[in-house]
């Protein structure tokens, strides 16, 4: 069965509909404290790659049921009165992630565009994931 979409054409939808920020502009409200950075990937990304700093991990299969209110996963951190930057590697998970939660009623939501990639690129602030302890 033919796709009716590829993946290429779905994060191009998203991203012509939601907002998205550079890394300049992400980088100047790191510290800001309206603001909270969702890092979306997998732990074994973080745990290679590192993370930025302050940035909650929420990975991107258990997003939605995270930011619901309803969902017996969901996590308080979403229901504050704060923007979310969600980030990705490269930014095409975060695109998705974005046009799904404003799907699902969140107002104050965007992404960086280029990612974690180029966050580092542009010589963002990076910590090392802290392991959990067994």
């Amino acid at each position: 069965m033919p796709l009716l979409k590829n993946a290429a054409q779905l994060v191009e939808e998203a991203n012509a509909r939601i907002d998205s920020l550079s890394v300049e502009e992400a980088i100047n409200k790191l510290n800001s404290d309206d603001t909270v950075f969702v890092d979306i990937r997998d732990v074994r990304e973080l745990e290679r790659e590192g993370m930025i700093p302050g940035a909650v991990h929420a990975p991107r299969g258990m997003l939605e049921f995270w930011v619901d209110p309803n969902s017996p996963y969901f996590k308080p951190i979403f229901s504050e009165d704060k923007t979310f930057i969600l980030y990705c590697q490269s930014s095409w998970r975060s695109a998705l992630a974005v046009a799904t939660l404003l799907d699902m009623g969140m107002e104050k939501i965007t992404h960086v565009r280029g990612g974690f990639n180029a966050w580092k690129e542009g010589n963002g602030a990076t910590v090392a994931k802290e392991k959990k302890s067994q």
